[in-house]
């Protein structure tokens, strides 16, 4: 059979994805849109604060309100760079 090539097929387990690298993957997805959605928070909560503080006399910034704001980018950021130990640790009984 003259012109006929074999070609060999990708083995379809090559594209599956291992436990840890979906958890990987996921945990970054998780950590990046913690991290945008504390962002919109943040410049949401300044102007509020500082719209508040032109219409009426000053009543004490809410100190607890800034620190639980600035703690959720601090976790995102934390997920985002450690996602692969976190992963590790989370299916450290799990076959690679």
């Amino acid at each position: 059979m003259a012109g006929f090539r074999v070609v060999r097929l990708p083995d379809k387990t090559d594209k599956i994805m291992k436990t840890k690298q979906l958890a990987n993957v996921l945990i970054k997805i998780l950590g990046l849109s913690l991290l945008i959605g504390s962002i919109n928070r943040i410049i949401f909560a300044l102007s509020f604060n500082t719209a508040r503080e032109i219409r009426s006399a000053p009543q004490g910034f809410n100190w607890f309100h800034a620190i639980s704001e600035a703690i959720v980018p601090v976790i995102a950021i934390f997920l985002i760079v450690k996602s692969r130990a976190l992963a590790e640790f989370l299916f450290k009984n799990e076959d690679e």
